[in-house]
């Protein structure tokens, strides 16, 4: 073949280049237009505050939101020209509330429609559930796995209501492993969830630091591993560990050329020990950690990215006898076990929820927080959802889509504030039925929701 372009030739490569970038470049010029709209100043007073650190609440004090910010906050504001001014009648202010462990493109829909609809589909039940959980004073998500860049793209140009979206790109395992859902009898044809990025599989020091580099390139703000097994998957044992430590090591590398970090999905010791020897940071479920892992997560500094999971009235339901339901009992029944041991070592811990396939779970997102009250004091439930929850967010450094403080009501900080119908420091199950309770819900300083009267 003649590889000699002609001038003519030449020219027509050139525009038509031209016209590839134009057409790219045509909805990222349109996005800065369609996010510009500055909220107007809004000032909420006769507010007692809880900023997401302090346990003693600052009592009868005014906040005023100028941007995205919160601008001052003290006894009394006298409020700008043109503000919305809220009074809220002495109830309770908090920041939003933060969830470090969900899925935006997993939660709603059940397995066999996951498996099978199209990613428009799919993208819309994400859309749509992004907007109840934000309705429900979650205005910050870590999604650990999926494909959730679109739904955030358009949440962040105020497209579509949602939460500020931390997203981790497509869960990573090896063959076999938690992202490992093709048919018994095609082991080696990727399914429709790899070919949409919802999910990767990757085998190798080489295929693994590409498949980090894929969700780096596609936006991920850090990267989420399996390391164990899992209970929805169906060729991995609880007991395994998944990757060796060279690929461990290789993906964690990868993450720090980035400035960000490694969250793996395990429950096991050897995995779990493997993974933070090396260079782990967060580590979600951890359901059968021992107590010498317990104590190395603490030596480490790494995070524990706990989730209430129990055998109760919530429980995710599996098929009657199945592998997947006795490996469900067997995780749930180490969760009071290894939250005990976090405690007593101090380990450094993050809420999350992990609801998957169920739609009627979402709508429990509040419940699940609640149920922290088990393990721990309304304060601490609260402080771990806002303010906590935000230290493990923020690892990933300059990948920060939305650099600002989160988790707290402080001047400076970005402005997303719950005012409560009560005080939830005092009965934690305000939280439980937002609907009720929320009577205002503030993000990034605009209001979504306010039934103050």
């Amino acid at each position: 073949m003649n590889r000699i372009f002609t001038t003519t030739g030449l020219l027509m490569l050139v525009l038509a280049l031209s016209v590839t970038a134009m057409a790219y470049d045509a909805p990222q010029a349109a996005a800065p237009e369609t996010a510009a709209a500055k909220p107007p100043a809004v000032l909420i007073k006769n507010v007692n505050i809880f900023d997401g650190k302090n346990e003693k609440l600052g009592q009868g004090m005014t906040v005023l939101v100028e941007g995205n910010k919160i601008a001052k906050i003290a006894n009394s504001i006298t409020a700008p020209k043109d503000a919305t001014v809220i009074d809220g009648g002495g109830r309770t202010l908090m920041p939003g509330l933060t969830d470090v462990h969900w899925h935006v493109m997993f939660n709603s829909p059940s397995i066999p429609t996951l498996m099978v609809a199209d990613m428009g589909y799919l993208t819309l039940l994400g859309a749509k559930s992004a907007e109840e959980d934000l309705m429900r004073g979650f205005t910050t998500v870590r999604d650990i796995g999926g494909n959730p860049f679109g739904i955030k793209k358009a949440i962040d140009q105020g497209l579509i209501p949602g939460p500020r979206i931390y997203p981790s790109g497509p869960m990573i395992s090896q063959i076999s492993g938690h992202s490992d859902n093709r048919g018994p009898n095609d082991p080696d044809v990727p399914i429709y969830l790899e070919k949409i990025h919802q999910l990767a599989v990757a085998d190798g020091v080489p295929d693994v630091m590409t498949a980090v580099r894929q969700n780096l390139r596609m936006g991920a703000t850090q990267i989420k591993i399996a390391a164990g097994g899992g209970v929805s998957s169906n060729y991995d044992p609880l007991d395994v560990t998944q990757y060796t430590f060279e690929e461990m090591k290789a993906a964690v590398d990868v993450a720090k050329t980035w400035n960000t970090y490694v969250a793996i999905h395990a429950n096991t010791d050897d995995a779990i020990q493997m993974a933070l020897n090396a260079g782990v940071l967060s580590v979600e479920h951890g359901f059968l950690m021992s107590e010498d892992t317990v104590k190395l997560m603490a030596e480490k500094g790494a995070w524990f990215s706990m989730q209430p999971l129990l055998n109760d009235e919530d429980a995710i339901q599996f098929p009657a006898g199945s592998d997947n339901e006795r490996k469900w009992i067997q995780v749930t029944d180490g969760t009071d076990k290894v939250i005990k041991l976090a405690k007593k070592y101090n380990v450094k811990t993050a809420f999350g929820s992990d609801v998957l396939f169920d739609a009627a779970m979402g709508k429990k997102h509040g419940k699940l927080l609640a149920k922290l009250k088990r393990w721990y004091t309304p304060y601490e439930t609260l402080k771990m959802a806002t303010s906590g929850n935000a230290e493990l967010i923020k690892l990933c450094g300059p990948r920060d889509p939305y650099p600002g403080e989160l988790g707290v009501v402080k001047e400076g900080a970005l402005a997303d504030l719950i005012l409560v119908n009560g005080n939830p420091l005092e009965n934690l199950d305000l939280v439980a039925d937002p609907d009720k309770n929320f009577v205002m819900i503030m993000k990034d300083g605009k209001i979504y929701k306010n039934m103050v009267k």
